[in-house]
């Protein structure tokens, strides 16, 4: 595995949310043009704004830890965290959770209280954990707003069909993230439209109908082969089930609103 081709990923995955403000150093245009591939791009710069990523880097520098990893950008350690793999499945889950839960709550301060091994039955070392136990917004989904629900299926990766091209977007076939007052499940498919080009280039070259993708904040961030959509697949059900009981639980009372600005990382 090159170091190359985990910035590259990591590139992908990570840019949308920094461009909109979300995770990430300010203005980290190293992020679009690795991700494009564009001749000259400075593929070690993407190191120093990885690390500034306050969610990510300690998911993939624990979890290279743990697996025997030297580099925290290696393509297995960064597709791992992303979507999930080999890796994933093989960490000590249970010293992989204490350890993050002490690293983000150490950031976190005073602010996601929650960060305590109450959690430790939801962890995972995966994004998908990040979105729906880490984030505030589960924690606000009984307020009624529609907000909460946007954000988390925005902020999760998403699996799908491209089924249409357009010139500066894909339609996607995939299953939307849906509430219904006690838990979160995937709905039927549907048909979404998401960008598949920034203005230095796509992140996936020579899109075409039928190809499977995944979507980050509305993006098209890479094809996708079988394995890699089933692991994706898997872990988001996964999590999905390991965060339901909780949400149960808290919603029979009243939704408290935490004090941290909730788009932020930890």
């Amino acid at each position: 595995m090159s170091g190359r081709s985990g910035r590259s990923l990591f590139a992908r995955y990570a840019y949308a949310p920094n461009a909109l403000g979300y995770c990430g150093p300010v203005g980290a245009a190293v992020l679009e043009k690795v991700a494009c591939g564009g001749e000259g791009a400075d593929v070690g710069g993407v190191d120093s704004a990885a690390r500034q990523f306050s969610g990510a880097w300690p998911y993939q520098e624990l979890l290279a830890e743990l697996s025997g990893v030297d580099d925290v950008l290696d393509e297995r350690v960064v597709r791992g965290y992303w979507t999930g793999n080999e890796l994933t499945a093989a960490v000590d889950r249970e010293r992989f959770g204490r350890e993050l839960l002490g690293r983000l709550g150490a950031r976190a301060g005073h602010y996601w209280k929650y960060l305590t091994d109450d959690l430790l039955s939801e962890v995972a070392p995966t994004h998908a954990f990040h979105v729906f136990g880490v984030y505030p917004w589960t924690r606000l989904l009984g307020s009624g707003m529609p907000q909460p629900l946007h954000v988390l299926d925005s902020c999760r990766i998403r699996n799908g069909v491209v089924v249409e091209l357009r010139p500066d977007a894909a339609v996607v076939r995939s299953r939307g993230l849906q509430f219904d007052g006690a838990k979160l499940t995937l709905g039927p498919l549907e048909d979404r439209p998401a960008r598949r080009r920034t203005a230095t280039g796509p992140f996936v070259p020579e899109l075409r109908v039928g190809d499977r993708v995944a979507v980050h904040w509305d993006l098209v961030c890479e094809r996708l082969d079988a394995d890699q959509a089933g692991s994706l697949e898997y872990w988001t059900d996964w999590q999905l089930r390991q965060t339901n009981p909780r949400l149960a639980a808290e919603f029979t009372g009243p939704v408290t609103d935490p004090t941290a600005d909730p788009l932020r990382e930890a």
